[in-house]
C-alpha cells in the first residue's frame, strides 16, 4: 500500500468514524496525514447538503432541520473535535495557572463548563442551520474542509504546549513542505468556491476567520503556552460555527 493511500486512511481513521481499510501506522505512513485531514470534511459537507435537500423536498420544519444538521458532523467524526472543545472550555474557565489548565485538558472527567459550552454550541449551530437555504448548504459544505485545513496548519506552525500528546507525535512526523502546499491549495479552492457561491459573504467569512485566528493564537500562547490536540478541536469547532454564522447571517444583512 502506498504512503499516500496510507496517510489518507490514517487521516480518516483518526478523525472520522467512516470505515476504512487497515494500514500500518508508521512514521512514514503518517507524514501526510495532516495534508489529507481536510478531506474528512468532504463527506460531512456532502451529507449536510443531502439532508438540506431532503428537508426541502419533504417540507421538514426548521427545528428538526437545524437539530439534525448540527448533529451530523458529530455523528461522522465521533465527536473527537467536540471532545477537545469541551476540555478546552473546562480549562479556560477554570481560571487556574497554566500547568493546572494543561492537566485539566488531559483529565477524562467532564466539568460543568464543558457541558455548558457543548449545549450552547449545539443550540447556536442548530439555530443557524435552521435558517439554512439550499444555496447556503452548498456554501456551508466547504467550511468543513476549510476549518480542517486551518486547524492542521495552526497545529503544526504554532508551538506545542507539551510534547507527550497525540498531536505532538503527529506534528513531529509531518512533511512540512507538503503541508504548506496542501493548505494553500485547500484555501484557494474553498475560497474560490465560496466567492462563486456566496459573493461578498465570502469576504465577511474570511474577515471573521482571520480575527478568530488572531484570537486563537493569542489565547493558545498566553493561556496554555502553545497548542494541543484539544485546542485544535476547540479551534475547528468554533471556526465552523463562525463560518456558518458569517454565511447565514451575512446573507440576511448584506
Amino acid at each position: 500500500m502506498s504512503k499516500l493511500l496510507s496517510s489518507l486512511i490514517i487521516a480518516f481513521s483518526t478523525y472520522s468514524r467512516i470505515p476504512m481499510p487497515r494500514t500500518e501506522w508508521t512514521d512514514d505512513n503518517r507524514r501526510l496525514t495532516f495534508c489529507f485531514f481536510p478531506l474528512v470534511g468532504v463527506p460531512i459537507g456532502l451529507v449536510l447538503v443531502g439532508w438540506i435537500m431532503l428537508c426541502a423536498r419533504f417540507s421538514i420544519g426548521p427545528l428538526l432541520k437545524g437539530a439534525i444538521a448540527a448533529a451530523l458532523p458529530l455523528l461522522l467524526t465521533g465527536g473527537i473535535h467536540m471532545d477537545g472543545f469541551m476540555d478546552t472550555c473546562d480549562a479556560i474557565f477554570s481560571w487556574q495557572p497554566r500547568e493546572k489548565r494543561l492537566q485539566i485538558l488531559k483529565d477524562s472527567h467532564v466539568g460543568s463548563f464543558a457541558v455548558l459550552g457543548c449545549v450552547l454550541y449545539l443550540l447556536v449551530m442548530a439555530g443557524l442551520f435552521s435558517e439554512c437555504t439550499m444555496q447556503d448548504a452548498f456554501s456551508l459544505a466547504f467550511i468543513f474542509v476549510l476549518s480542517r485545513a486551518l486547524s492542521a496548519c495552526l497545529s503544526v506552525f504554532l508551538p506545542q504546549a507539551r510534547n507527550d500528546g497525540m498531536l505532538s507525535s503527529l506534528v513531529n512526523t509531518t512533511a512540512i513542505r507538503a503541508l504548506r502546499f496542501s493548505t494553500v491549495l485547500y484555501l484557494v479552492l474553498c475560497f474560490s468556491a465560496l466567492i462563486w457561491l456566496s459573493g461578498i459573504r465570502a469576504a465577511l467569512l474570511a474577515l471573521a476567520l482571520l480575527l478568530f485566528i488572531l484570537y486563537y493564537r493569542h489565547m493558545a500562547l498566553t493561556v496554555f503556552g502553545g497548542v494541543t490536540g484539544d485546542l485544535a478541536g476547540f479551534f475547528l469547532q468554533l471556526a465552523e460555527l463562525i463560518a456558518a454564522a458569517a454565511l447565514i447571517l451575512g446573507g440576511k444583512i448584506i
